[in-house]
């Protein structure tokens, strides 16, 4: 009979002989122990540390891109800059170019009339007042240059054979300089501009053909002063004239030396004399001069007027109203000495503005 203890151990033996076995065949058997480990297995799967590396090194270059084209726009911007300041430095050397042939030809003309005693300058137009003597007589001239062609105009007397002096001509127009301008026939008391008149592109009484000495002086609407004998009004017409008079003689015509008729030589011989003018850059000389009566011995001769304005580059040159009717206003004063002792009512003024 088995006692209790010899039961457990038989079951005990039962129980781990596999794994004594076991142990038996893995002593007498030693196979070659390899070792093989998945890395990758063992990689942490994306997480917000790689995350934020990755966005990190995304910034970075972001960075370097925009650093890159910064300095790629301000070197652009660098060079435009440099570009456009060549660029303006060539043009005002261009311009400077450009005008030096016009003010090489301004001084010239200018020395020949001294030092101006009075300037008026604005965008519209340069006025130079100069006071001349030549010798035989006392002038005073203006030089103007007109920037605007409406900076020049002819007033006409209000009122049909109506005539103002100048001073209220420039006053009524507000007018910075002022002058007499064409000839005028007395009749009943009225006084009516000489033939052909132009105020404002019209014709005041129609076109009349220049007959003996007459002819017509005026400016252009492009601001160039016109004139002559004019045998048809499409002849005029072509010169587009804005305004004008008429009177005798033409003293210059082209830069050549027109001849003086009889008549106009000796009555009066000398006398105060009203003359306008234009250079060959367009530029007008008007030429006022001094005498105290028309009798024929105080002024000046029309043959000196016309040497004096050839000598002083002067193109064309037309005679305007004298004697008595010649005034020069400037700048609200009487420049010249008017030979009736006070100014001359007449029917037309060429008025000058600032």
């Amino acid at each position: 009979m088995r006692t209790p203890v010899q039961k457990v151990n038989r079951f005990f033996m039962l129980l781990t002989a596999p794994f004594f076995g076991l142990l038996l065949c893995l002593w007498l058997y030693h196979p070659p122990l390899e070792l093989k480990l998945d890395t990758q297995s063992y990689l942490a799967a994306p997480g917000p540390v790689n995350e934020t590396a990755a966005l990190k090194k995304d910034l970075a270059q972001a960075q370097a891109s925009a650093t890159y084209t910064i300095d790629s726009i301000s070197a652009s911007a660098q060079l435009y800059k440099q570009t456009t300041n060549a660029m303006n430095a060539l043009v005002s050397t261009a311009k400077a170019q450009a005008t030096r042939p016009e003010r090489i030809y301004n001084r010239r003309i200018t020395s020949r009339l001294g030092i101006p005693a009075d300037v008026v300058i604005s965008d519209r137009i340069t006025i130079e007042l100069y006071r001349l003597n030549p010798g035989n007589y006392k002038a005073y001239a203006l030089k103007i240059r007109l920037k605007d062609p409406l900076a020049m105009k002819m007033s006409l007397a209000e009122g049909t054979g109506a005539a103002e002096t100048t001073m209220h001509a420039v006053a009524r127009y507000g007018a910075v300089a002022g002058i007499n301008a064409g000839g005028f026939a007395d009749q009943n008391g009225r006084r009516y501009p000489l033939s052909t008149t132009i105020v404002g592109g019209q014709y005041l009484n129609g076109f009349e053909p220049s007959f003996k000495d007459l002819s017509f002086v005026g400016l252009s609407k492009s601001g160039k002063l016109i004139g002559g004998k004019f045998s048809s009004r499409a002849q005029l017409d072509q010169l587009d004239p804005a305004f004008g008079a008429t009177f005798v003689p033409v003293l210059l015509k082209n830069g050549v030396k027109q001849v003086i008729p009889p008549k106009w030589k000796i009555s009066p011989a000398r006398a105060p004399r009203t003359v306008i003018g234009n250079y060959k850059d367009d530029q007008l000389l008007i030429l006022v001069a001094d005498g105290y009566n028309e009798s024929g011995n105080s002024g000046a001769t029309l043959e000196e007027i016309r040497d004096k304005l050839y000598n002083m580059g002067v193109q064309s040159a037309y005679n305007l109203d004298g004697g008595g009717s010649s005034s020069l206003i400037f700048k609200g004063k009487v420049i010249n000495k008017p030979s009736d002792g006070n100014l001359r009512k007449v029917p037309t003024n060429f008025l000058f503005f600032k």
